[in-house]
């Protein structure tokens, strides 16, 4: 009975290990490319504060124009944008964006994946039900809807949204902000990259956009590398050096210059 407990326990550590390593290989391919997503209610160049070190490190640097009209168009974009790297690449998205690089984050091309203040639903996963079990943020309130498209009001905009972000740069978002289908939210993957793929999560302590306290269960749910921002739902643009220094990890790089 003994020998038999202790072959049982045995291939039960064996099975949890395996398990553990398919779920996180230890780290990453050196990446040579990365691929940036935008979230709702802002366009590509809400990352341009990053590009500039991520290129001065040496990455070839793609940023998807997500058109936010539904999952199904945006994952369109990000696999047309993906399939012209020529190797390793590091996949990274901010807020909503997150469910497209979930989706898409299984292809081989797809060395790491790392979220930003972002969603990452598992596979079928109702994440505005998940959500609902957190804070509602004050953004909520400025959401307007028209003729099927979301955008954020000034003053939530500059107030909740680019929080953290300084006032001349905000506005400038607030004016290139994309609109979103309203149905973009209640859109459900197909798969969870993150379940396959090394991954990294950036929490922002003071989003105001999507409750910190979501970020973190998605974080440890994920068991992502997380690093702890304080910054708002606008990290990228905020504290660019740091996003750009998490994304140089995930690549096998050195910080940014």
């Amino acid at each position: 009975m003994k020998r038999f407990t202790t072959a049982v326990l045995g291939l039960v550590a064996a099975i949890s290990i395996a398990m553990s390593a398919q779920t996180h290989a230890a780290e990453p391919a050196q990446a040579r490319n990365v691929v940036l997503v935008h979230g709702a209610w802002a366009d590509g160049s809400s990352w341009g504060e990053v590009i500039p070190l991520l290129q001065a490190a040496g990455l070839n640097v793609t940023t998807v124009q997500n058109p936010l009209t539904s999952l199904g168009d945006s994952v369109t974009a990000t696999r047309r944008a993906l399939a012209l790297q020529d190797g390793p690449t590091v996949l990274v998205a901010h807020s909503w964006g997150g469910t497209v690089i979930s989706e898409v984050g299984t292809d081989p091309k797809v060395s790491a994946l790392v979220y930003v203040a972002a969603r990452a639903p598992d596979a079928g996963e109702d994440f505005v039900a998940l959500s609902g079990r957190f804070p509602t943020m004050p953004v909520r309130a400025g959401v307007k809807e028209h003729d099927g498209f979301t955008t954020v009001s000034e003053d939530a905009f500059l107030k909740y949204f680019a929080n953290e972000v300084a006032p001349d740069k905000a506005k400038v978002l607030y004016a290139v902000q994309e609109p979103a289908a309203a149905s973009l939210f209640s859109g459900r993957t197909t798969a969870a990259g993150w379940r396959v793929k090394p991954n990294w999560y950036a929490v922002s302590r003071q989003d105001q956009t999507i409750s910190p306290d979501l970020e973190r269960y998605l974080a440890n749910r994920m068991k992502a590398k997380t690093v702890e921002l304080d910054a708002g739902h606008l990290a990228l643009v905020s504290h660019p050096r740091e996003v750009a220094d998490l994304i140089l990890a995930t690549a096998g790089r050195g910080k940014s210059k």
